[in-house]
């Protein structure tokens, strides 16, 4: 059928560059006329692809700080996303991890929706998220994230389709929302990734945001009177605590430059990822360096990481636990190879990602088109 004639991509925030605007990227070289959509959004932030759109902000980026301050907007984000005006399109993309997906289609447009995840706070993490705040702000967001909940559960019905990044998102759509998803990972950017045969691997490492449920604080314990090294990369709320409280084999350190970073990967023994993730960037990156993975069996590596191949699983989120797979890991770290493991990374690449959301997206106009013209 012919190419849609006006496409919108709405995205929850353009306020940095990580794996959801990663995936807007791609969505833009598939469709390079769409116009953006988004609450708020930092120019100064975004990659010179995405800043050289038509961006339209909702209603949010009028409000004081919204800039700095977009979350404490939450409850405003339903009614803003329903005040656009998305009639002149006849494509509509939505990136939904914050609120997106809930705009306002025309009957005859197709809506889908790439989903990283429902949103975790009013989800599966709320009791922890709950647990963190205090009194007063905890009855506040109670109060506010049931509401949320009605209407994510509402403005799931305008989605014509919607695509999951992993298998353990189509599990989260479905518990939340009661729709099926077609899983298409996402894009890993792997240009800057390789192994190096001869390069020596003496290290374990760990890569992420140092926030809570990446779990960094189970890795550093697991590596505590380990006689093998752990280099840390990341900071973040959690930086202080951990380096505090770090044994001498744990090296901490801070955020490094993306060539540094395929370094480390490529001087690993193995990836440490304790965390469950909806996909995991960071596995597909360390394994595109030959590197293997030792990773909590639960989540989306699940979907990257063959056990065995690729890297090895744990299956309880405990130091000991953790400890006993690096162990058994580093005693048979021989028989993985690095160029089994940097060929299989290479099935996650952006070209594939581009292929098979526009296999999903075409599929979808034809029932759409299809429903108006029978």
């Amino acid at each position: 059928m012919p190419p849609p004639r006006r496409v919108a991509l709405v995205h929850y925030w353009l306020v940095g560059m990580r794996g959801g605007e990663r995936v807007l990227e791609e969505m833009l070289r598939l469709y390079p006329e769409a116009d953006i959509f988004t609450h708020v959004v930092d120019r100064d932030r975004i990659s010179p692809l995405l800043a050289a759109r038509p961006i339209i902000e909702t209603g949010i980026a009028r409000l004081p700080g919204a800039r700095r301050h977009y979350q404490k907007y939450l409850s405003l984000m339903p009614r803003a996303l329903e005040e656009l005006d998305m009639g002149a399109y006849d494509l509509v993309l939505s990136s939904e991890s914050g609120p997106a997906k809930g705009v306002i289609a025309r009957p005859d447009a197709t809506h889908v929706c790439y989903c990283h995840s429902p949103m975790r706070y009013i989800w599966d993490h709320y009791p922890a998220y709950r647990a963190g705040l205090g009194g007063v702000k905890r009855r506040v967001f109670s109060h506010l994230a049931h509401g949320l909940r009605q209407w994510d559960v509402t403005s799931a019905a305008r989605v014509d389709r919607f695509v999951a990044n992993s298998r353990f998102v189509a599990g989260r759509i479905h518990r939340a929302w009661g729709r099926e998803s077609v899983v298409v990972h996402p894009p890993v950017d792997l240009e800057k990734y390789g192994p190096e045969p001869a390069r020596p691997r003496d290290h374990y490492l760990f890569v992420s945001e140092l926030v809570a449920y990446k779990r960094a604080d189970l890795a550093v314990e697991a590596f505590r009177g380990l006689d093998l090294p752990l280099k840390v990369v990341g900071q973040g709320e959690e930086s202080a605590r951990l380096a505090r409280d770090a044994p001498p084999n744990v090296e901490m350190l801070g955020r490094v430059g993306d060539g540094a970073l395929a370094d480390l990967y490529r001087g690993a023994r193995a990836l440490i990822f304790p965390g469950e993730e909806d996909f995991g960037i960071v596995p597909v990156e360390a394994m595109a360096c030959g590197t293997p993975v030792i990773a909590f069996g639960r989540g989306g590596a699940l979907d990257s990481v063959r056990a065995g191949v690729t890297g090895t699983f744990f299956e309880a989120q405990e130091p000991a636990a953790l400890r006993a797979a690096v162990t058994d890991f580093d005693a048979r770290r021989s028989d993985f190879d690095a160029g089994i493991i940097a060929a299989h990374a290479r099935g996650f690449g952006a070209e594939r990602f581009r292929r098979e959301l526009a296999v999903v997206i075409e599929s979808t106009r034809a029932a759409q088109s299809a429903r108006f013209s029978g």
